[in-house]
């Protein structure tokens, strides 16, 4: 009940099913609401004046309310007394007489206007039990009723307790407060402590981003001090080459103010003096033929060979001289165009590096043709030069490795062997047979050394040569 609104709830439902059960058909439908029919109730034993109400009110409204409802039992039963309506703002316990005589005063009520008598006691401080005129007993709140010659009386709706009940829940409150003060308090000091933690981590966080921003600055700080100094070295080659041109310019005046018939082998004093100057400036970067001639190189000298080829070859580009040119190609063993010379000499500049890593090779107790290979094979376009620079020792051991590995051998002592399945782990690896055993050997592995088992034993057909990756 107290989940459908109690007992005053129902009591109204049923109220309202005795008014539009006793009224006519066409009446019915002017009641919409249970709260309509409390100013009602009181004419159910009397249809005729009912069914007159409901039809005043709805003469006025096609759907009255409950105020239109109670103002038309006010026409139909009229009230000498016109009581008023009083609120209360406080629970009140009211203390009264038996047989005084109230009056119901709210609007809402069913028994709104009928007075009646107080016969027993309250049953609390919010109620009385009134018996009205008809007989009918109800319960009724304070706040609905209005006392004739002042038989109610309002005190006070606090609730009084004995003396120790009264020092308990004192007792009770101050415990509570203090707990409440306490909870409080650690509340307040948890949100300072996640406040300050919550701080400490943004500001780490802006320390990293700060961090990190000054690393990406620096970097790319560096990275334009590159670039303004590569933009440096382009402006400085720019105005060389410009310089060049004019140079060149003058040097091609001077070639056309020389009469034709007499240039020959032999320039003019003008022409002489600025090819001299342009000559001197291309050579500058280059190399001094003068302290060539004085020391010429002692550990190469095709090496002193290319450096006079292409000095020749500056000096034809520099004077526009076809026989320059021939001589640098006839030096440096090309063909006379500048292309074919500029090659040449690129070439020539990979043979000591390429005399070195060879005589690094050979010089290995344990070499093989595969070892020498990987390093020539990448020299082959300058076979011949590097071919004239080792000893007849080196080029013997060279045709002897050669043969060798053009000629089937037999995996024996000494052997650099891999095993010959592409399936096992061991097809990849190096190792040396240290023994023979008959149709077998005994392989030490490479990669076994740091491992208890250094050795394993197999058939030749098992193994292959090693050859490298």
């Amino acid at each position: 009940m107290t989940k459908h609104g109690g007992y005053r709830r129902v009591r109204d439902l049923l109220s309202a099913k005795k008014v539009v059960d006793t009224l006519p058909e066409e009446l019915r439908d002017k009641i919409t609401k249970p709260s309509q029919t409390r100013s009602l109730l009181r004419l159910v034993k009397t249809p005729d004046k009912l069914e007159q109400a409901v039809a005043i009110a709805s003469q006025e409204k096609p759907f009255p309310t409950a105020a239109d409802f109670a103002k038309a039992v006010q026409k139909v039963v009229p009230k000498n007394t016109s009581p008023t309506r009083t609120s209360s703002t406080k629970q009140e316990k009211v203390k009264t007489q038996l047989c005084n005589s109230v009056t119901v005063s709210s609007l809402s009520h069913p028994r709104y206007g009928d007075s009646g008598v107080i016969e027993a006691s309250a049953p609390n401080n919010y109620q009385q039990i009134v018996t009205f005129s008809d007989g009918e007993r109800l319960l009724v709140n304070n706040s609905d009723l209005a006392g004739l010659n002042d038989a109610i009386v309002s005190e006070s709706s606090e609730r009084v307790y004995p003396k120790e009940y009264t020092e308990a829940i004192a007792a009770i409150e101050e415990r509570h407060k203090q707990e409440l003060e306490r909870l409080e308090q650690e509340l307040r000091i948890g949100l300072q402590a996640e406040a300050g933690v919550k701080a400490e981590a943004q500001v780490q966080e802006q320390i990293q981003s700060l961090q990190n921003l000054y690393k990406q600055q620096k970097e790319q700080n560096i990275q334009l001090q590159q670039r303004l100094d590569e933009m440096e070295s382009l402006r400085q080659l720019e105005t060389e080459n410009q310089q060049l041109q004019q140079r060149i310019q003058k040097l091609e005046n001077a070639v056309q103010e020389h009469p034709v018939q007499q240039w020959g082998n032999t320039m003019t004093q003008q022409a002489t003096k600025a090819l001299n100057k342009q000559v001197k400036l291309a050579l500058e970067k280059t190399i001094d033929l003068r302290s060539l001639a004085a020391e010429p190189p002692k550990e190469n000298a095709q090496e002193c060979l290319r450096l006079m080829g292409m000095a020749l070859k500056n000096l034809a580009s520099a004077m526009n001289n076809t026989q320059a040119l021939e001589a640098a190609a006839i030096i440096l063993g090309s063909e006379p165009t500048p292309t074919a010379i500029a090659y040449r000499a690129e070439q020539l500049e990979m043979l000591p590096q390429a005399v070195s890593e060879i005589r690094g090779v050979l010089a290995k107790p344990a070499c093989s043709w595969q070892e020498f290979w990987a390093v020539a094979q990448e020299y082959e376009v300058i076979k011949p030069d590097y071919w004239m620079e080792l000893s007849t020792e080196e080029t013997d051991l060279i045709t002897t490795l050669q043969n060798a590995s053009s000629q089937p051998d037999t995996i024996g002592i000494g052997s650099i062997v891999a095993h010959a399945d592409p399936y096992r782990t061991l097809y990849v690896e190096r190792g040396e047979v240290v023994e023979e055993l008959g149709d077998e050997v005994i392989v030490a592995w490479d990669h076994w050394k740091e491992q208890s088992k250094k050795t394993d034993r197999y058939s030749r057909d098992e193994l292959r040569f090693w050859q490298p990756q």
